[in-house]
């Protein structure tokens, strides 16, 4: 099975119509991990919010819809795009953390697997089509990628879809400042099997790690900064400042070990797709990886970016991202046959992986 390759033959997305401004937040009521507020006025916290992570504003979904729900949706575009048939999958892997929280809740319902509501919200029947889940932090959907070749190259399927889903916007603390980062969405990916493809076209090689003994702390589930007003809820909470100098210091080292496996030189790489966690971290880390090559800057418009306007959306910002560009929604960028690519994510603190492409 060596001569087998996975290409993309199809994706989708579904970006919530809720779009959510920054001036949104301007009566909120910001705490401090103390349960004290700041003594900042929120057009200061907001302004300097964006100036460091470039979000303007981002999207929510309307409280009639659950993370299974968007990707689905999701992923019967990309089934459209591709010109199959839902029972011509083998298996759907649906990346995601908290599962379907309901509005008003932020309780995790997780059984069945979003995948298998996934599967039944698409009518298909086929047995032996899987339908798994993956919990991953933010670079789940990425790692599903992974896993996705890794059974078709072993011959165990032809078809995967890989789904990436999530509504953080339901398990974000509305007093915390670092929860105006969180954004909802889903994108999903069709991957099949090719033999023997004419320009090696496919998946070339991936890189990954797990620092769980230092840095599996550093996003937790934690109690609000306004006990009074959520007593038992547990909300998202993360060590930001931990978590940017962990990416700064080992993203660009795995998208480096990633080229280095595809037998890919950095300068023959057209675009850089990178999670859109936060617009300084993800040009601090492509700058970090021109340098390892010798580079003073990295080239223009490699690095495609919708945080501004999309907020990160934890597994659905990179397989988004491609879906904005295939369909040429970023006009910017385009990929054409035969270009290289590598897709990289940071995450949960302590995950990364990076997948080098060919179109």
């Amino acid at each position: 099975m060596s001569g087998l390759r996975t290409v993309i033959t199809g994706t989708g997305s579904h970006i919530p119509s809720r779009v959510v401004p920054n001036s949104a937040f301007l009566g909120h009521e910001f705490l401090g991990p103390d349960q004290k507020p700041f003594d900042k006025t929120n057009e200061e916290i907001l302004r300097q919010f964006e100036s460091i992570t470039g979000i303007r504003e981002r999207r929510y979904v309307t409280d009639d819809l659950v993370t299974s729900d968007i990707a689905a949706d999701a992923a019967r575009k990309a089934i459209d795009s591709a010109g199959i048939s839902g029972e011509d999958l083998d298996a759907i892997i649906v990346a995601h953390n908290f599962g379907d929280v309901r509005a008003g809740s932020t309780r995790s319902d997780l059984v069945p697997a979003l995948a298998a509501r996934v599967k039944a919200s698409l009518g298909i029947q086929k047995p032996g089509a899987a339908a798994f889940d993956l919990i991953f932090g933010c670079p789940g959907w990425l790692q599903g990628v992974i896993q996705a070749d890794a059974m078709i190259c072993a011959g165990h399927a032809k078809r995967v879809m890989v789904i990436g889903a999530e509504t953080l916007s339901r398990v974000s603390d509305p007093h915390d400042r670092d929860s105006l980062i969180y954004a909802d969405g889903a994108g999903a990916t069709i991957f099949e099997a090719r033999n023997g493809t004419a320009n090696g076209q496919g998946i070339l090689a991936h890189a990954v790690r797990s620092d769980t003994l230092e840095h599996s702390k550093m996003l937790y589930m934690g109690h609000s900064f306004n006990r009074e007003a959520f007593l038992e809820a547990l909300f998202l909470k993360m060590e930001g400042r931990k978590l940017y100098k962990y990416a700064l210091n080992t993203v660009a080292h795995a998208i480096r070990e990633c080229l280095q496996r595809a037998a890919v030189d950095l300068k023959d790489v057209k675009k850089i797709l990178i999670h859109q966690a936060n617009g300084k971290m993800d040009e601090a880390i492509l700058e970090a990886l021109y340098k390892l090559y010798g580079y003073s800057a990295p080239p223009p418009d490699v690095m495609p970016m919708t945080i501004s306007w999309l907020g990160n959306s934890s597994v659905a910002t990179l397989p988004t991202l491609l879906d904005l560009i295939l369909r040429g929604e970023l006009p910017q960028h385009d990929l054409n046959s035969g270009d290289t690519i590598v897709f990289a994510s940071v995450g949960a603190g302590m995950h990364i992986n990076a997948v080098a492409y060919r179109m």
